[in-house]
């Protein structure tokens, strides 16, 4: 008996544990099922309704996240790092809501006079007591690591001023591909980006204003806000002689109100 429960320990010590899904199927299943996006496909709702009675399947999910060590990560690709930590902020986003659902109206409710809900470690990730906050701005922002502006179109805040969260995980075989779908279908919704031809105004989303640094030279394919929004003309505005004007630098730059209320399907 005694030689057996060795051999046993000594099995299970040699049997690798199970891979990560890099596929990310279970958050993908609940999206498909839960978010809708408009007409125009430029936003998206979360039906937290029903996503409430999948609760036990997102908590699976936030468990796998939750395995994963920080050598396994390190070990990983760029783009398997950045997918997982997308993947993982919106995930725990919707979990934070879902907690509070449906006495909230907005994602704001959370917080309080001296602490925001992006501030609040409520859950494990890479070893370590995490918030959102420290998930987005401590690891995808942080300098020299991904240096990727096109995140804030994809990392969301469960609000109607947000980029869509899409109907589908980040997947590092299609990341590139759907970073710059989520950047276009946000600057081409004309309630957060228009502009105004009449006044001679950008009007654009306060993203652009509160992360504007990021936009300024960290990656070398955005330089600035400038040659940001003059790559994005043929989304920013409908006419040849507007974007033009974008082109040119011909504006003014206005920061858009944030609707903060929540992005329910029930709203």
């Amino acid at each position: 008996m005694r030689q057996l429960a060795t051999v046993t320990v000594l099995f299970a010590l040699a049997t690798p544990a199970a891979a990560f899904d890099h596929r990310h199927s279970a958050w993908n299943r609940l999206l498909a099922r839960h978010v809708t996006v408009s007409e125009d496909g430029h936003a998206s709702s979360v039906d937290y309704a029903r996503f409430k009675q999948d609760r036990e399947a997102l908590s699976a999910y936030l468990r796998q996240l939750s395995t994963v060590q920080p050598t396994e990560y390190r070990g990983w690709t760029r783009k398997r790092r950045l997918a997982f930590l997308i993947n993982a902020y919106n995930a725990w986003t919707v979990d934070l809501v879902l907690g509070s659902y449906p006495e909230l109206a907005s994602i704001k409710d959370l917080g309080s006079l001296f602490s925001s809900p992006w501030s609040k470690r409520f859950f494990s990730l890479l070893g370590e007591r995490r918030s959102l906050d420290d998930v987005e701005h401590g690891l995808i922002r942080k300098p020299g690591d991904f240096d990727e502006p096109r995140i804030h179109f994809a990392v969301v805040c469960a609000s109607v001023g947000c980029p869509m969260l899409r109907p589908e995980a980040y997947v590092a075989e299609r990341l590139d591909a759907q970073l710059e779908d989520s950047m276009r279908r946000f600057l081409g919704d004309r309630t957060r980006n228009r502009f105004d031809e009449r006044a001679g105004a950008l009007k654009v989303s306060k993203i652009f204003d509160w992360y504007e640094e990021d936009f300024d030279g960290r990656s070398r394919d955005f330089t600035s806000l400038a040659a940001t929004f003059s790559a994005y003309a043929d989304v920013l505005a409908e006419s040849d002689p507007a974007r033009s004007a974008i082109r040119a630098g011909n504006y003014r730059v206005d920061f858009l109100d944030y609707d903060w209320s929540l992005n329910d399907k029930r709203r």
